[in-house]
């Protein structure tokens, strides 16, 4: 059944999806970039997105525009909703509301090949990619994505996305270490995350490496909130 078409007395704007990529190489907190072809800021690197299509829900936008641009499939990403941006002047072709989500996980870390309308995609230090002139208002959606990943990892699970299945502790302190750019005493990160209830599991095994101790291996342990929190101070 074809659309009634009418007049709105509204105004008509597009709607497009912006994506935060986070993820830990080489134990650097790193974040997704791609360079823009087209017409629009060509040449310039930007977070990766695009317009949502008119039958198109925006998670499902997310995502496709995700493995479109960077080839980094959706099974790999915890994603959520960040923001809406749409100051009137944000986009110079037309009236564009964005939706940016943040994406984090483990595994996303070899190279990549920008696709779509991205002519090149690559891993950028965030330290570096805040310190870059970005498309759009694309350094205020990076900003606030990365700290919206610092301060999630306070409260939520969310660290434990940048981490294996099964992970050690000291690999899960320099997940926080590398997000929150500071070193962490072991012995006090230790004792928030064994005291802080359902946030990891130990599973009975140990990791051997070098000339310590052996590592026991955690996974997650179900909670979703952290009570207490692990705060930063």
């Amino acid at each position: 059944m074809s659309r009634k078409l009418y007049t709105s007395k509204y105004p008509i704007f597009a709607v497009a999806v912006d994506l935060v990529v986070l993820t830990i190489r080489d134990g650097v907190f790193s974040v997704l970039l791609v360079r823009r072809g087209g017409d629009t800021h060509a040449g310039e690197w930007a977070l990766p997105g695009g317009f949502v299509g008119e039958q198109e829900d925006l998670i499902e936008a997310a995502y496709r525009e995700l493995e479109e641009e960077t080839g980094v499939g959706g099974e790999r990403v915890h994603l959520e909703q960040l923001a809406t941006y749409g100051h009137p002047d944000r986009d110079p072709r037309q009236r564009v509301v964005s939706v940016a989500h943040v994406a984090v996980g483990s595994g996303m870390t070899e190279d990549l090949v920008g696709g779509s309308d991205a002519v090149d995609a690559r891993w950028w230090s965030v330290g570096e990619a805040l310190a870059a002139d970005l498309a759009f208002d694309h350094h205020e959606i990076l900003r606030d994505g990365v700290e919206r990943a610092r301060s999630r990892i306070e409260y939520t699970d969310l660290a434990l996305s940048f981490c294996e299945e099964r992970f050690t502790l000291p690999e899960l302190q320099r997940v926080y270490e590398a997000i929150w750019g500071r070193e962490l005493d072991t012995r006090n990160f230790v004792r928030k995350v064994t005291r802080t209830r359902d946030f990891v599991r130990e599973t009975g095994e140990e990791q051997r490496g070098g000339r310590g101790r052996p590592a026991k291996v955690y996974v997650a342990g179900g909670a979703t909130s952290l009570v207490p929190p692990m705060t930063r101070d």
